[in-house]
């Protein structure tokens, strides 16, 4: 299964951007139909941290608090698409996101639930 984020890019304080994360390889579809999926981000000098995260079927999502109310976090499990749409961007939220596949259909807040990583989309919010 491999992962691909794309969507990152340089922006202003205030504005928006949408991250997009797509599956594929033998095993994708079986997973992303089964497993929760998650975002998450590492700036410089810091550990990689939970952004956000949705359930199998999407009937559930989490959010960190630093991001609640500002991201929303869908799915599309026709495409094997996990979307993160980010608004009001903070220079606070500069970093490489990753996607990641959960262990189980409910995702977690941690590194450690998750088994599938994408390679990551730079996010830079400028002031």
């Amino acid at each position: 299964v491999q992962l691909q984020a794309s969507g990152g890019g340089l922006v202003q304080v205030g504005d928006s951007l949408r991250l997009s994360c797509a599956a594929s390889g033998r095993a994708s579809g079986r997973m992303f139909s089964n497993n929760g999926m998650g975002w998450f981000r590492q700036a410089p000098g810091k550990e990689r941290g939970f952004v956000a995260a949705i359930s199998w079927r999407g009937e559930y999502t989490y959010y960190a608090d630093s991001v609640k109310g500002r991201f929303a976090i869908s799915r599309d499990n026709a495409k094997n698409t996990v979307d993160l749409q980010m608004n009001s961007l903070k220079p606070d939220d500069t970093a490489v996101y990753y996607c990641a596949a959960a262990r189980g259909s409910v995702p977690g807040r941690v590194v450690n639930s998750y088994s599938y990583w994408g390679q990551g989309t730079q996010v830079t919010v400028s002031s």
